[in-house]
C-alpha cells in the first residue's frame, strides 16, 4: 500500500510564493521518481514538474520554468514544489505522483497519486 500525501496548499496573493510538500506515507523499497501535476477548473490535468529520486534530472513545464522548483526533501521519499511569482493562472488542484521509471511529463507513466491540494492565487 503506497500512499502519497500532499501538504502546503492554500491561498496566496498574486506575485507571492507558496511551497508544497509530498511524502510517501507508507514505506517502499523502490526509489521513485516524483512529479507534480495540476488541474484547473474546466481544464485537463497538466504536467508541472518532475524529479528523479537521485536528483539527477528535473523536468518543468514551459509555463513554470524559472518560477517553480522541484526538489527532493530532506526526509526519505519526500518531494517539494517551491512556487514563486504566482499568478491567478496557477490556481488549480495540485497532485503529487510517483513512478518507478525515469521522471516524465506523461501522467500515464505514474502509478501512484495523492489526493490533491488546492492552490488559489487571488487578491
Amino acid at each position: 500500500q503506497v500512499k502519497l500525501v500532499e501538504s502546503g496548499g492554500g491561498m496566496v496573493q498574486p506575485g507571492g510564493s507558496l511551497s508544497l510538500s509530498c511524502r510517501i506515507s507508507e514505506g517502499t523499497v523502490i526509489s521513485y521518481s516524483m512529479a507534480w501535476f495540476r488541474r484547473a477548473p474546466g481544464m485537463e490535468r497538466e504536467f508541472v514538474a518532475a524529479v528523479g529520486w537521485s536528483g539527477g534530472r528535473t523536468l518543468y513545464a514551459d509555463s513554470v520554468k524559472g518560477r517553480f522548483g522541484i526538489f527532493r526533501g530532506d526526509a526519505k521519499n519526500t518531494v517539494d514544489l517551491q512556487m514563486y511569482i504566482l499568478t491567478p493562472e496557477d490556481t488549480a488542484v495540485y497532485y503529487c505522483a510517483a513512478t518507478a521509471a525515469d521522471p516524465s511529463s506523461d501522467d500515464g507513466k505514474y502509478d501512484y497519486w495523492g489526493q490533491g491540494t488546492q492552490v488559489t492565487v487571488s487578491s
